[in-house]
């Protein structure tokens, strides 16, 4: 069948209808209607009146479709211009307004004209988006008072949701003015139409429009068997809430819905407009019953068909939403999903429950165990009237980070600029947690001042923006910071509360042009939900900025920074009004790759394949795709498989996300990448047991470095699931398709793994052995001979891994076929030195198969029995610049000398008596091969100190200590980096690896290590920080392939959150831990934490940890390091033919089901 059918038909949900995730989400903008006073009195004023509009149109975004303008002018009756879906582009619409001409007409009458807005314009068929969430601005311009009433029509307009901006002359009635817009501060006033350009900017303030300052508030009320008696006290409760809201003035929303085995809308939140009706319906109410009581379905359902759009919800709009749970008993299905997709939703709960119901279910459902209420019995429902109001009361949340241009160009202008943060700060709420402040200068690299979860009042933060002192530098790189704001400030880590749906602000303060692009980093913040206010000075980049934002308006301009007092109390007005569309954070999985998604598309499937779609859908969101970056491509089957779409078929996410709604996959020919080492993944989602064999071609497709994610429910076998995946760990259950929500978080760190292990690939060797093959030589040949055939066999040549070059020499070099066919060459005199520039020039190149270019090792066994007749000093030299790591063995008849010189290592020259004698320095060949590959050129040593209450007494002595370990670090010549980090609840870095380059900063810096406090203790938090924060190329993290990451963790106390998923991130990563504890500590979690029981170690004290620093010191210095776990043997190369058929085999094997 067509992908049409597939998708929309076959697979449709049982209402008929293909659900589509993304119906609720409005486009990011405003609907603009300019209604102009049109009558006999304003024909001199009109061409101002008509300029004004042009200029206003100016910073609207039309042509990407966010704003929409009508012009509507009136005198005795309205008159359109044109309507809000007449015009799709700017220019249209500039156009049409330079071609306006004066109406005339009298009488003046407003109200009409408001009531004919009402029904002609801001209606769905004018191209109103109201229904979807957009907001509604009305701009009336005016130049007398109205003859008729506006009473009636400025309220209904209200209630719309409208907001109305009335500019009135001399003529016009003030207080009538205020009415129409409802808001004494949205009615401006001028002396004469000339005067419009002195209201522009406070216009563009107003325009940031106001989420209706209110609530939407849905009661879910449970209408089983057990409730009937109780039901009445329910009811009285409810009417008593909906008395406390303003549902008449627009502000409130009410639903109210019903629910025992299954779910009953009493009215949805649009149903209603007015108090009155919300009550009547209240009243009308009539006890469902039925059995079981299935909470889980009812969340659910509340999630899918009344937080939504459609149904009244004003969820994209911010508005507050509000879930009132009033219930008496336990749920029989599971509540755990859909409790926490309504949390991902933003939707504020409080569940009251009866002594009938579960008190950890209910604490469960709301997330917030305040938020759980408990009565003996309904008819004490009253009790909790206060208690519950208190709680819905809670106002909006915001995060905010300034960034501030810290280069050499705003030197002078600094002082304005920290005022300005201060002047803003003052209007935040801070110290009752409700608003989170973090402040970032930068220049060439940005610089975090304090995080969003450093401070906890006003007055710390207010402190801390006294003292900031400006950074210098240059050149102004605003795109990397930008980037650092994503990935390190704008994190759950950092204080970002952004999975939690609080709003995220950035206000950029800038003094110039970025040197580097800003587009991939401000699209980046965008996509994050970040809004974002810039203002610049006249050296700034006006479009830059405007790029930056997203949205022109949100772009401010001042001469200079002294001037910046003059947009204060516009970018409050930004902050505090603006509609964000706050997305739930899922993680993003970082890293180029190709990723296939397998559909099970069988009979089985039917009822859940909507959710299977809706999931990939999410995935995909997260992913970054584009031509250069991550490729997507969707297989579905069931007796056969059908592909939807390749790995080149789209190069954009949204693209793939269009095709996701409505098998020659991994090859070439279909984009995938995997012979460029592109990571490939296929994700397979099925729902039952495959009817034949699925060892063998799984097998194949792991040998091929295909990591396979398999995801099934409870009818797929989880055995079979375990063999299909790459990993069994990497095999994933839900009980239903409609739970595969609760997977995501899962599938990200599992791609995230997936993406570590392809990226940082197993160790590769090219191995040259090179043999003394002068006259001396003869007798001990066939023992050298030998040797070299016991170090081949410890390679791994067959599968490509490995490249072995054997060259033997006298007086000039010889390469050889074999190793076994060896012939002894005899000649003299022997000369090393030219045989060292003869591998440099003729078998360490690319065409002669070396892999150095690719970063392969290169490694030069030397074995001889005499000294060089030529000179080995500069040949030697020259192969260590290559990079080549010589092993030289000689006998009682070589120079040691000579031989270190050649290795510039003495430990690489390695003596025997007699050729003979070679099996005795296998294994000390094997060692070193093996250690020094693995050797990094430095290390990047991160300290992680436990600073909560419990170690106020000892923190002195774990400052001491880890000035002693820095004491041993090669910090001054680059080798080695240091950051400390101090934790308790929460991590705070004292400095990164990047923040200083001598090693006296670093004791200077650690001598000044104050005691953080606070409590609990949680490490698992810290760990994780430190992976997402610290062990990053912007945080000055180097390769771990080329530098050793070392975390040395000292604590005093167990953790109160779980250590295992982040201490096994680190692991991944390459990091080597060692954890020193103290007897407060738990051992086995130390454990866990390194991994290895030998590095962790215990004191009994703080101040007993000089003890252990010697020990601490050579575990850092000696420990190897295995970075990258081992990828699967590759067993020869394949040609697209041949996967092709590999990978139908596996498809075939994984979907034929028994009928």
């Amino acid at each position: 069948c067509s992908r049409t059918a597939l998708l929309c038909n076959e697979h449709s949900d049982s209402e008929g209808y293909a659900h589509d995730t993304n119906s609720d989400r409005p486009p990011a903008g405003k609907d603009v209607v300019f209604l102009l006073d049109g009558s006999d009195t304003t024909r001199t004023g009109f061409p101002t009146m008509r300029d004004f509009v042009q200029k206003q149109v100016e910073t609207l975004s039309v042509d990407d479709g966010k704003d929409r303008v009508s012009v509507v002018q009136y005198s005795s009756d309205p008159a359109v211009q044109f309507y809000l879906n007449t015009y799709t582009t700017k220019r249209e619409v500039l156009d049409s307004v330079r071609g306006l001409r004066h109406k005339g007409g009298r009488p003046l009458n407003t109200g009409a004209a408001l009531r004919y807005l009402r029904d002609n314009v801001f209606t769905a068929s004018a191209g109103s988006r109201r229904p979807e969430g957009v907001p509604q601005v009305l701009i009336l311009i005016t130049g007398g008072r109205s003859f008729d009433s506006i009473d009636e029509p400025a309220s209904a307009l209200k209630q719309l949701g409208v907001l109305t901006i009335a500019i009135g002359t001399r003529g016009s009635d003030p207080r009538e003015l205020q009415t129409i817009t409802g808001e004494p501060s949205h009615a401006v006033s001028v002396s004469d139409f000339t005067d419009l350009p002195n209201v522009q900017e406070q216009l563009s303030s107003v325009m940031m429009v106001r989420p209706p300052a209110g609530k939407d508030v849905v009661f879910l009320l449970d209408g089983s068997d057990t409730t009937r008696t109780g039901f009445p006290a329910m009811r009285d409760f409810v009417q008593k809430q909906v008395e406390t809201l303003s549902v008449d003035d627009g502000k409130d929303r009410v639903s109210v819905v019903q629910y025992s085995s299954d779910p009953a809308v009493q009215f949805y939140l649009n149903t209603y407009t007015t108090k009155r009706e919300v009550l009547d319906s209240v009243r009308g109410l009539r006890h469902k019953g039925g059995r079981p009581l299935n909470t889980g379905a009812a969340l659910r359902y509340l999630r899918d068909n009344v937080f939504t759009a459609s149904a009244g919800s004003r969820q994209p709009e911010r508005v507050p939403q509000v879930l009132i749970l009033i219930t008496g008993g336990r749920s029989f299905d599971s509540i755990d999903e859909p409790a926490s997709a309504l949390k991902q939703l933003g939707v504020l709960t409080i569940a009251i429950g009866t002594r009938g119901s579960d008190p950890r279910e209910l604490q469960t459902i709301t997330g917030e165990p305040s938020h759980a209420v408990s009565v003996s019995d309904f008819t004490d429902l009253p009790n909790v009237q206060e208690q519950l109001s208190s709680v819905m009361s809670t106002p909006a949340l915001k995060d905010v980070v300034f960034l501030l241009d810290g280069s050499d160009a705003t030197r002078t202008g600094f002082p304005a600029m920290r005022d300005f943060v201060q002047k803003q700060v003052e209007t935040l709420s801070v110290d009752d947690g409700k608003d989170r402040v973090s402040v970032v200068q930068y220049s060439r690299d940005p610089a975090v001042q304090f995080y969003l979860n450093t401070y906890t009042t006003k007055r710390e933060v207010l402190d801390s923006v006294r003292g900031l002192r400006h950074k210098g530098g240059r050149p102004l790189n605003t795109g990397a910071a930008l980037r650092y704001l994503r990935d390190n400030v704008f994190t759950a880590s950092a204080g970002s509360r952004r999975p939690e749906g609080v709003p995220q602000v950035l206000i950029l303060i800038t003094g110039g042009r970025s040197f580097d692009s800003i587009d991939e980093p401000a699209s980046a913040l965008k996509q994050l939900g970040v809004l974002t206010i810039a203002i610049g000075t006249r050296g700034s980049d006006s479009t830059e900025l405007q790029t930056i934002t997203g949205e022109p308006s949100y772009a401010l301009s001042v001469s200079e920074l002294t001037d910046l007092p003059k947009v204060q109390q516009q970018v409050e007005s930004s902050v505090e009004a603006a509609v964000i569309e706050v997305t739930p954070e899922l993680p993003t999985v970082i890293g180029i790759k190709d990723i296939v998604f397998l559909l099970d598309g069988s009979d089985g499937t039917r009822n859940g394949f909507p959710a299977m779609r809706d999931f990939v859908e999410r995935v995909v969101e997260k992913l970054n795709v584009g031509e250069n970056k991550d490729h997507v491509s969707v297989v579905q089957y069931s007796r056969e498989p059908e592909v939807h779409f390749y790995l080149n078929t789209y190069t954009t996410g949204e693209d793939v996300v269009d095709s996701v709604r409505g098998d020659n996959v991994f090859t070439n020919s279909s984009g995938s990448r995997r012979l460029q080492g592109v990571p490939q993944i296929l994700i397979l989602l099925t729902g039952g047991r495959s009817f034949d064999n699925v060892d063998s071609p799984a097998s194949a497709l792991k040998q091929q470095g295909i990591y396979v994610i398999g995801i099934g429910t409870r009818t797929s076998d989880a055995r079979e699931l375990q063999k299909i995946s790459y990993e069994p760990s990497y095999a994933l259950s839900v009980s239903e398709f409609t739970d595969l929500p609760s997977v995501q978080e899962k599938l990200s760190s599992v791609m995230s793994t997936v993406i570590v292990r392809a990226t940082y690939p197993v160790e590769l060797f090219d191995v040259v052995f090179l043999l003394d093959g002068s006259d001396t030589t003869r007798t001990g040949f066939p023992a050298m001979r030998d040797f070299v055939q016991k170090q081949v066999e410890t390679l791994s040549v067959d599968d490509g891994k490995d490249r072995v070059s054997v060259v033997q020499y006298s007086r000039d070099p010889a390469v050889l076929d074999s190793v076994r066919g060896l012939r002894h060459k005899g000649g003299r005199p022997l000369n090393t030195g030219a045989a060292l520039r003869y591998l440099r020039d003729n078998v360490f190149t690319a065409s002669a198969g070396s892999r150095r270019p690719q970063g392969v090792p290169q490694v030069l066994i030397l074995i001889t029995g005499g000294r060089s007749f030529d000179s080995i000093d500069e040949p030697a030299s020259a192969l260590k610049q290559l990079g080549v790591l010589t092993i030289a063995i000689g006998t009682r008849g070589s120079d040691p000398r000579e031989l270190q010189t050649i290795t510039g290592e003495p430990s690489h020259a390695v003596s025997v008596s007699d050729f003979t004698d070679l099996p005795n320095v296998q294994e000390q060949l094997s060692s070193v091969m093996s250690t020094v590959l693995m050797r990094p050129a430095g290390k990047d040593v991160v300290f992680l100190l436990d600073g909560s209450d419990a170690t106020r007494t000892g923190f002195p002595a774990m400052r001491d200590f880890v000035q002693k370990q820095v004491e041993t670090l090669t910090v001054d010549d680059g080798k080695d980096r240091v950051s400390v980090v101090q934790y308790s609840r929460d991590p705070a870095v004292q400095f990164y690896l990047n923040t200083y380059t001598t090693k006296r900063e670093v004791l200077d810096s650690v001598r000044s290590l104050r005691h953080k406090g606070g409590r609990p203790l949680n490490t698992g938090a810290a760990l994780r920080y430190l992976r997402d924060n610290v062990f990053t190329a912007s945080a000055g993290s180097r390769r771990p392939k080329e530098f050793r990451r070392s975390l040395i963790l000292i604590t005093g106390g167990r953790s109160f959150d779980s250590i295992d998923e982040p201490a096994s991130a680190l692991k991944q990563l390459g990091v080597l831990t060692i954890a020193i504890g103290t007897r407060g500590s738990d051992s086995t979690e130390l454990q866990t934490i390194t991994g290895e029981p030998s590095y962790a170690l215990s004191v009994s004290e703080l101040t007993d940890l000089p003890k252990v620093q010697q020990q601490v010191e050579s575990s850092v210095e000696a420990a190897v390091i295995e970075v990258t776990p081992e990828l699967p043997t590759v067993i020869g190369m394949l040609s697209d033919t041949s996967y092709c058929w590999l990978q139908n085999s596996l498809i075939l094997a994984t979907v034929r089901k028994s009928k």
